[in-house]
Order: structure tokens, then sequence, then C-alpha cells
């Protein structure tokens, strides 16, 4: 049975699963749906098109599916979706998308810091962390196990490849290569993230392959064109390897080198 608490007001077009927690004060507007196992707190906002997976755990004061930022929104029906077991702690805010994906995701097993923003069409994957007051622009893609430190903001567009880290404080303008550890002013690759790789169960050699292709691709002479050359030529071709051509090739905005 749900529990919800005497002064939240919860619309009847809502759906919530049996066993929601519904705290204190907070608002769930029509167009809500949160699945089993979830809790929502105190003062938190659930508008329209907000969508909570299963065991969702959200904080004080976090407002979720709020219209875009964006002055060419017209009002169209989309979503702000949040995976199962994701936690968002105090004060974030998850706007929903536009008709450029009709939807803002963040993924599964996610941790999302205090004050952090996530902005329209965002595209969040799964283990992703958040540190306090992110901030994303719209329309950014980031790939699972990615982690992005406190105060960071970044620029609209902008994709952060999975198993990423980067530092905090410092601003994303373009894309961050998966595996890698950025850092720095101006931004730039330090080197592989190879503890987190290796946290993470990554083979050797698996790693070992990373760092040959880190080396031609951030730390030689070359451009990023030549890199590419010289790591198909002359490398073995790795699925994580892989995953960096393939990451190269579909960016837009140039990389964080």
């Amino acid at each position: 049975m749900s529990k919800i608490h005497a002064t939240a007001i919860v619309s009847p077009g809502a759906e919530l699963a049996d066993d929601v927690e519904v705290g204190p004060y907070s608002i769930i507007e029509d167009d809500v749906t949160i699945d089993s196992g979830s809790r929502v707190a105190s003062n938190i906002l659930l508008a329209a098109g907000a969508r909570l997976g299963k065991n969702v755990a959200v904080h004080h004061g976090a407002v979720i599916g709020t219209v875009p930022q964006d002055l060419k929104f017209g009002g169209e029906k989309t979503t702000a979706e949040i995976g199962d077991n994701t936690v968002v702690r105090e004060y974030a805010t998850v706007n929903r998308g536009t008709d450029y994906h009709f939807k803002t995701v963040i993924g599964a097993n996610c941790l999302v810091m205090a004050y952090a923003h996530t902005a329209h069409d965002c595209l969040i994957g799964d283990h992703v962390i958040m540190a306090n007051s992110v901030n994303l622009a719209g329309h950014i893609e980031i790939g699972d196990y990615a982690i992005l430190g406190g105060m960071l903001p970044v620029h609209q567009f902008v994709k952060i490849g999975k198993h990423a880290m980067v530092g905090g404080g410092f601003r994303v303008q373009q894309d961050i290569c998966p595996f890698s550890l950025a850092g720095g002013y101006p931004l730039k690759i330090i080197g592989l993230n190879s503890i987190g790789l290796k946290r993470r169960g990554f083979q050797p050699d698996a790693i070992k392959a990373l760092e040959k292709t880190f080396k031609l691709l951030f730390f030689s002479k070359l451009n990023t064109t030549q890199a590419v050359t010289r790591i198909n030529d002359e490398l073995e071709i790795t699925p994580e390897v892989r995953d960096v051509l393939e990451f190269i090739e579909k960016s837009e905005r140039g990389l964080v080198k």
C-alpha cells in the first residue's frame, strides 16, 4: 500500500505503484508514473512527464520533469525519465525533453548529487555519477560508468564517453574520449582512467591496448586523423579500442586532446 503523507498533493492522473512512499509537502502532477519500491522525500516536485523506475530515491527539494529552458520549446508532450535504482539528491533538477529527442533520460544505478542540473534532451547512461552542482546544458550524452566531478559545467551537445572521469571545477567544451581521465586549465586528457578500469574488472590486455591507443591519440605529435590511421594500422583493435575509434568517428564538437 502506498505511503503518502497527508500534506502531499498527488494528482489523480498520476500512476504510483502500491508501495511507493511520498513525503510531506511533495507535489506529484498529472501524467507522472512511479514504479515499485521508489521513495519520494519531502518538498519534491514531480511535474507532468516525470517517469521514475523501480527503487528510485528522490531526496528533499528535487525537481523532475519541468519544462525545458529552451525558447524553441513549443509545449510538445515529452518526458524526463529516471532509471531503476538511481538516487537523486537534494535540490537536483531534471528538465524534460523537447522535440529533438522527446525525452531526457538518466539511466539505472546512477547517483545524481545535490544541486546538479540535467537540461532538456540529455541522455545519461547507467552507473553514472554526477557530483554536486554539475551543470549539463541541453543535448548532452554521457556513457555508462562516467564520473563527473563537482561544479562542472558541460557545453550543449557535448559527448562524454563511457568509463571517463572528469575532474571537478573544470569546463567541458568538447567531447571527452571513453576510458579517459580529464582535468586541467584548459581541460585536457591527462591519461587513461586506469584505476577505474581495474576496479571494474577490465583485463590487463585490454588496458594495455588502450594505453597504446592513448599514447598515439593524446601523447604524440600526431593530429587526430593521423593517430587514428596509425591505430588502425599498427594496433590490435580490441572491443575497447573499437569503442574509442567509433566515438571519434561520431564526434561533432571535436575531442578534448
